[in-house]
């Protein structure tokens, strides 16, 4: 009998073994949170530039190369083939935010909270985004230089259009948008 229940001990604690998961060593990935996903999207509909809902390596690639990074193209296929479960050379808005959620996480940045909410978040993200419409770096965003950002991505405008733009930017009334203007605009 003691044999018996000794057989039983050993049963059990290999039932309960392997009803254990095995310890994961890799970075836990959390949740982001509504802004952060909000965020995410806008980016992958700039980047999906026919509206498809995919993002090809030629659409990466293009937004990439607007920005002033130049990255090979074998480079771009090898990301885009890292963000797609299947391996293929499209990835589609889910496969997009788990890609760079993943790649924030390994930065050590804290997506559950991320997307803009602190004050010191929003002035980056500002001046980021002042940079990419100021393409000569001068600190103005002249009126040929909001068309090609708009255009860049993927927003033809009219003269009309960019008329109105700059009427409601351009507080000083100089033809051109600084950086307070560009903000005060935003927010």
């Amino acid at each position: 009998m003691a044999t018996t229940s000794r057989s039983r001990r050993k049963d059990d604690e290999k039932k309960n073994k392997k009803k254990q998961s095995p310890v994961d060593d890799r970075p836990s990935v959390p949740s982001p949170s509504e802004s952060m996903l909000q965020n995410l999207r806008t980016a992958f509909g700039l980047l999906d530039r026919d509206s498809d809902g995919h993002v090809t390596p030629a659409e990466l690639q293009f937004m990439l190369r607007n920005l002033g990074i130049e990255v090979s193209d074998d480079l771009i296929a090898d990301l885009i083939k890292d963000a797609s479960k299947t391996g293929s050379v499209i990835i589609d808005e889910n496969e997009f935010m788990q890609w760079v959620t993943k790649i924030q996480a390994l930065q050590g940045m804290d997506v559950s909270t991320s997307g803009g909410d602190s004050e010191e978040e929003i002035t980056r993200d500002l001046l980021a985004a002042f940079k990419v419409f100021d393409r000569d770096d001068n600190g103005y965003i002249t009126r040929d230089e909001l068309r090609t950002a708009l255009e860049m991505i993927g927003e033809p405008v009219t003269d009309a259009q960019l008329n109105q733009v700059l009427a409601l930017g351009d507080i000083d009334r100089d033809g051109r948008i600084d950086y307070e203007e560009f903000v005060k605009m935003l927010l």
